[in-house]
């Protein structure tokens, strides 16, 4: 079933505009009589039927309304260093499908992309683009926002001992971090660029109340690691079985 979300909708009957109609008019060249749902900023679902197709809107019935359960019920926000190249959008993409619930892109001392303010903001908007259709596709309860860069030093604070930082020089299996132990309902994931993170930076989380945590022997790439550690933490909170 096709999925979009709305800020608010209305009932009886909803009309969808703009892109949201475009897409279904003209890409998904859905009819009359065939059901979509749409998703507000509350989490509720509408289960809804299309009912008039009329230029460039759409007008649909609503068959019925529900709690969104797509969500899970523990918040993982990626802490992500800039990797080289489009494996930001790789890394996005994905994490939206896995049920991260925010993206913080950050600058680590080892980060070779180093955009300026200008390229910044358009890499967000972009960034922002990938993550909306990723939680179209897998039918989230809600939008992934990705935010603008922040430093390191702010990633660590913002984070506080939420912080569950990937380190490859070695650290305790993920199930025996007090994050995952305690239950937290909110965890900070740090992922490195393809340099890795300075010891100074893995202390700066272990003052912060954080944790380091290693994902095995085997030297993960920039874009895999952020994958394998969502997987992990999705498995030990129960929402991925």
């Amino acid at each position: 079933m096709a999925w979009f979300f709305a800020e608010t909708v209305s009932a009886p009957t909803h009309t969808i505009s703009g892109e949201n109609a475009h897409h279904i008019i003209k890409s998904l060249r859905m009819k009359i009589g065939e059901p979509l749902t749409i998703c507000d900023s509350s989490s509720i679902r509408h289960d809804c039927i299309i009912e008039e197709i009329s230029g460039d809107s759409v007008v649909v019935r609503i068959e019925r309304a529900s709690k969104c359960e797509n969500e899970p019920d523990t918040e993982i926000i990626l802490y992500q260093a800039l990797p080289k190249g489009e494996k930001m959008e790789f890394i996005i993409q994905k994490s939206v499908e896995l049920g991260v619930s925010k993206i913080v892109p950050m600058l680590s001392k080892r980060c070779v992309s180093r955009p300026d303010e200008k390229s910044m903001r358009k890499k967000v908007e972009r960034w922002n683009k990938i993550a909306l259709s990723a939680a179209m596709q897998s039918r989230r309860g809600k939008i992934p926002e990705v935010l603008s860069a922040v430093t390191f030093e702010q990633a660590v604070n913002l984070a506080g001992d939420s912080a569950i930082m990937c380190y490859e020089l070695g650290g305790v299996p993920m199930g025996d971090t007090p994050q995952i132990k305690n239950d937290k309902k909110t965890i900070s994931l740090f992922i490195g660029s393809e340099g890795g993170f300075e010891e100074s930076e893995s202390q700066m989380v272990l003052n912060n109340g954080g944790s380091l945590v290693s994902l095995g022997k085997r030297i993960l790439r920039a874009e895999t690691a952020p994958l394998a550690a969502i997987s992990i933490i999705m498995y030990l909170t129960g929402n991925l079985c």
